[in-house]
């Protein structure tokens, strides 16, 4: 009787039989035992499965430990290394759920007395054993009843709450490792060895059983885990520095806001803050303008009916502010600036000729973020956006895209960030419109991404509620990615709010709506150029670009008139004329990153010469008052005014 075989479809396009039941390594050994050796995964038609499960006929590749997704599987792994050596330490802790994050992986805990950091000694000791015991990893698949049963039986109660909820239709695989054994879909690496010892515990918080205050409390641990050493010291190394610029910590250094409990993810923006954001504010305002858009502005608070007609109400209810007025008013704050914009589209009747009609607003929204997911000025309930719409024909699309990519990139240059990524995010499941609509949407969105000379990579399921969008991801001066620019194609929105333009066939035709953003939000944008420059900005976004300084109290008067003179010439400048040693105040105002410290003593007086100090610098430039002045201010122009 012939065997039955399966053909699997190799990278090179060579296309191989082998016996049904075949696994990933045994194709891999009888290629050449090297491969069987560094081959940790299988993947097989584009999904990742374990290296010893049996494979089927299709496109098949072989993932080792340079691969990313690797990574991802060591990261999980080690996730479940670290919940075998809790158990084995802490005897009666239950483990509920243990996925990856970025850079790393957390596991949720349920257990009497409290884990701390002073722990994290002995528990990475323990996973590091578990390691070297090489214990092998092997899928089973179990009874869903047997399975309950089995967990309820050994005091893991969370485990047995995850089966009964899952669907009657899922399977349930049990992976052990070793005599450990937890409940996952997988896939896992081969054995525990496969991990390495590149990880670290992190920190620890508390968190809700699936995130429900109602529900029992839990602990989480946090780790990193990476392919090398080298990875491992080179995150933590990144942390350290991340640690450094702390845009909370530099924030108060620098004396620009502060938070409260009274006004949670509310910024209370310092004098000097908020100079540093009036400065970005008018740089955004010029380069709009000169992109050849409107600014408007569009009320803080509209009425619920307005929200429901837009969508919003259903879809971002949950996190909008509102009130209920003593005449049965149902109001609410707006969330984003959208709605409102179509509401002065919608006034006088428009023409193709009037398209594109491009709109922006410096929009302050509010949204109820959970206190726990509050972030500085990162993540706030209070922002503002540097929000656009542009109103346009069908045929518009891609030369509206292009023009807003260059005023993008203009941008970035300009603030001295690097884009590192454009996502084309795909429709999810909780979205207004038809398939219809969405297939049109998203083929025209990437079609103008190619046409504006773009490669994007794709993201099911992270598109907006009303169209597809287009993500910008820029690269800060650590290597960190931040997700801010976008550009999103709406077809819904315009029909919903029943926006029109009269067609060059005299016939009423609905606009597109290009929602576009190149900050995202003034707050978490000025957070990131906060860490990016670590607080040493340049002269033209600094709060303060100089300070006098006086050596002895006899220049006080110089000092005075030299200030006079630089804020006259338009600078931001502060005297120091305190009776301190000058070395103490070139520290002090160094820790306070101002760029520039003038100093004067009664030598400099005589001369009108001013002693200039770079931020970062020991030397020093001397210079005349006019000299200096000549020199600070053409360094204090913003970069589009030197175009």
């Amino acid at each position: 009787m012939r065997s039955v075989m399966i053909d699997l479809i190799f990278p090179d396009g060579s296309v191989r039989q082998y016996p049904e039941g075949s696994s990933g390594r045994d194709v891999a050994s009888a290629i050449s035992k090297s491969l069987e050796k560094r081959t940790l995964l299988v993947r097989l038609d584009g999904k990742l499965i374990d290296f010893d499960r049996p494979l089927s006929s299709g496109k098949v590749e072989f993932v080792d430990r340079s691969d990313p997704d690797a990574l991802d599987t060591i990261r999980h792994d080690t996730a479940h290394v670290l919940a075998e050596a809790v158990q084995e330490l802490f005897p009666g802790t239950q483990v509920t759920i243990g996925p990856n994050v970025e850079d790393g992986f957390y596991y949720d805990f349920a257990r009497n007395e409290p884990f701390s950091t002073d722990d994290f000694a002995v528990i990475e000791k323990k996973m590091r054993e578990i390691v070297d015991r090489d214990e092998k990893i092997v899928r089973e698949e179990w009874d869903r009843d047997e399975a309950i049963a089995h967990f309820d039986s050994i005091g893991e109660q969370y485990k047995a709450q995850i089966i009964r909820d899952l669907p009657t239709t899922e399977p349930i695989s049990v992976y052990r490792q070793g005599a450990w054994k937890d409940l996952c879909r997988g896939p896992h690496l081969p054995s525990t060895k496969h991990i390495g010892k590149a990880f670290k515990l992190t920190k620890l918080a508390g968190a809700y059983w699936r995130g429900d205050q109602n529900n029992a409390q839990l602990q989480r641990i946090y780790g990193t885990a990476w392919a090398s050493e080298e990875d491992l010291a080179a995150y933590l190394k990144r942390v350290e520095e991340a640690e450094k610029r702390d845009h909370r910590k530099i924030g108060k250094i620098m004396d620009l806001f502060h938070i409260q409990e009274e006004g949670k993810g509310m910024v209370f923006w310092h004098p000097k803050g908020w100079t540093m954001y009036r400065a970005l504010e008018a740089y955004m305002r010029r380069m709009t303008e000169g992109g050849g858009y409107v600014e408007v502005k569009t009320p803080q608070i509209l009425d619920r009916s307005l929200w429901e007609k837009s969508g919003h109400w259903e879809k971002f209810g949950h996190a909008m502010f509102t009130c209920e007025t003593d005449e049965g008013e149902s109001l609410a704050v707006k969330p984003m600036n959208c709605p409102g914009h179509v509401q002065i589209f919608n006034v006088g009747q428009k023409s193709y000729r009037d398209l594109p009609l491009r709109m922006a607003e410096f929009g302050a929204c509010h949204r109820f973020e959970p206190s726990g997911g509050l972030h500085g000025i990162m993540r706030v309930r209070a922002f503002t956006q540097d929000d656009g719409h542009i109103f346009c024909r069908d045929d518009q699309i891609e030369d509206e895209t292009t023009t807003f990519v260059k005023l993008l990139y203009q941008v970035y240059e300009d603030l001295g960030v690097e884009l590192h990524s454009v996502k084309l995010a795909l429709r999810p499941d909780l979205r207004a419109g038809t398939d219809a609509v969405w297939d049109i949407a998203e083929s025209k969105l990437e079609r103008a991404a190619i046409a504006a000379g773009m490669t994007v990579e794709m993201l099911p399921g992270e598109g907006a509620f009303y169209g597809p969008k287009l993500e910008f991801h820029l690269k800060d001066a650590i290597g960190r990615t931040w997700q801010c620019g976008t550009l999103q194609l709406d077809f819904v929105l315009p029909d919903r709010l029943d926006a029109e333009y009269v067609g060059e066939d005299g016939q009423k035709h609905r606009p597109v709506m290009l929602h576009r953003a190149i900050l995202g939000t003034f707050e978490r944008f000025l957070g990131i150029l906060i860490e990016n420059y670590g607080g040493a900005f340049p002269l033209w976004l600094s709060p303060v670009q100089a300070v006098v300084a006086t050596i002895t109290s006899d220049a006080d008067d110089f000092a005075v008139a030299t200030a006079a003179k630089f804020k006259a010439a338009g600078l931001r400048v502060e005297t120091d004329l305190r009776n301190e040693k000058v070395g103490y105040k070139i520290r002090e105002h160094s820790l306070a990153k101002v760029p520039v410290i003038a100093v004067v003593g009664r030598n400099e007086a005589e001369a009108g010469q001013v002693a200039i100090r770079r931020l970062g610098s020991q030397d020093q430039t001397i210079v005349t008052v006019e000299e200096a002045i000549a020199l600070l201010t053409v360094e204090a122009t913003p970069p589009d005014l030197k175009r």
